[in-house]
C-alpha cells in the first residue's frame, strides 16, 4: 500500500509540474485593450506580449487541441470567435487565429509556451503591426448573389414552347419533355449567371477594399450561384455597399441576394501560415 501510494503521488507531481500550453485566439495591436470575455468552456482570457506592440489573446491550456461531438466543436468555435470579436470591438482592430491553435513548450531549447510566444511576437512585430494599421476601422461582409431559376425561365421563350408542347401528351411523352424542359431550364440559367458574374463582381469590389471569393452549395432549391464573395470594408463601405446591392436587386428581379455581416475580417487576415512556421504550434491536421 505504501509503494502504490509513494507511485501515485509521484506521477501526479509530474503532471501538475508539466509546463502549461497557450491556446491563441488572436493578435491585437498595442493598447489599452484588456478582454471582457472569456474563453472555451469559460477559460479565463488574458494578453501576451509587449504593452507597446501587438499582443496575442490566449488561455492557460493543459489540454489538447479541442476534439469531440459536432455539437461540442461548434460551441467551442462560437466560444473562440466572440473572443476574436471582443478583441476586434475593443482594440479597433485584429488579426483572428483559427480555431485550435495551440503553442506547446519547446523540449529541445526549453523554452516555455509564454517565451515562444513572445519571441515570436516580436521578430514579427513589423509585419503585424502593418497589417493591423491596415485593418483598423474594418470589417468583413458576405454577400451572396444567385439567380431565381423559375423566375429567370417564367418568360423565356423555349421554355414556353416545351410546355406547350406538353399539354395533352401522353404520360410518357410528358415525362420525357418534362425532363428537356428541367434541363432546358438549368443551362439557361447557368448561361444568364455566367454572363452577369463579370458586371456584378466588377460593381462589388468598386464599393471594397478587398475582395475574396468562396464557393458554398447553393442554400435553396432552384438557386443558381452567381456570385459570392467576402468583402473588406471600412463602417461607410457597409452603407455603399448596401445601397449597391439595392440597385442591383431592383435591376435584377430574378436575382437573390443575401448580405451577411458585419465580422472581425476573417477572410482577408489570415495567421495560418505565420502560426504553421512558429517552433512549439500543437494544431491537428483536421483544425479548422
Amino acid at each position: 500500500m505504501t509503494d502504490s501510494g509513494a507511485g501515485h503521488s509521484e506521477e501526479s507531481e509530474t503532471i501538475a509540474a508539466a509546463p502549461p500550453k497557450l491556446y491563441v485566439y488572436a493578435i491585437v495591436p498595442a493598447g489599452d485593450y484588456t478582454p471582457t470575455v472569456n474563453g472555451i468552456d469559460g477559460s479565463p482570457v488574458h494578453l501576451i506580449g509587449d504593452p507597446e506592440g501587438p499582443r496575442a489573446v490566449v488561455h492557460t491550456h493543459d489540454g489538447g487541441p479541442y476534439d469531440g461531438a459536432d455539437d461540442d466543436v461548434k460551441r467551442w468555435i462560437l466560444q473562440h470567435s466572440e473572443v476574436v470579436e471582443d478583441g476586434w470591438q475593443g482594440a479597433g482592430s485584429v488579426l483572428p487565429v483559427s480555431f485550435n491553435v495551440i503553442v506547446r513548450p519547446d523540449t529541445e531549447s526549453g523554452a516555455t509556451s509564454t517565451a515562444q510566444l513572445e519571441g515570436w511576437l516580436w521578430e514579427s512585430k513589423g509585419a503585424l503591426s502593418k497589417r493591423l494599421s491596415e485593418l483598423d476601422g474594418t470589417s468583413e461582409l458576405r454577400v451572396e448573389i444567385s439567380l431565381d431559376r423559375n423566375t429567370f425561365v417564367e418568360a423565356n421563350d423555349e421554355v414556353r414552347r416545351i410546355k406547350d408542347d406538353m399539354e395533352g401528351r401522353p404520360a410518357g411523352v410528358r415525362r420525357l419533355l418534362e425532363k428537356r424542359l428541367e434541363k432546358t431550364e438549368k443551362e439557361l440559367a447557368d448561361r444568364e449567371a455566367d454572363d452577369l458574374y463579370p458586371g456584378l463582381r466588377a460593381r462589388i469590389a468598386e464599393k471594397c477594399q478587398g475582395i475574396e471569393e468562396y464557393r458554398t452549395p447553393p442554400r435553396e432549391v432552384g438557386q443558381t450561384p452567381i456570385l459570392m464573395v467576402s468583402c473588406l470594408v471600412t463602417e461607410p463601405g457597409i452603407q455603399d455597399l448596401g445601397a449597391e446591392l439595392t440597385a442591383i436587386s431592383n435591376e435584377q428581379p430574378a436575382v437573390s441576394i443575401r448580405f451577411l455581416g458585419p465580422w472581425p475580417p476573417y477572410s482577408f487576415a489570415d495567421m495560418s501560415d505565420a502560426f504553421a512556421g512558429m517552433s512549439g504550434q500543437d494544431r491537428p491536421s483536421s483544425a479548422t
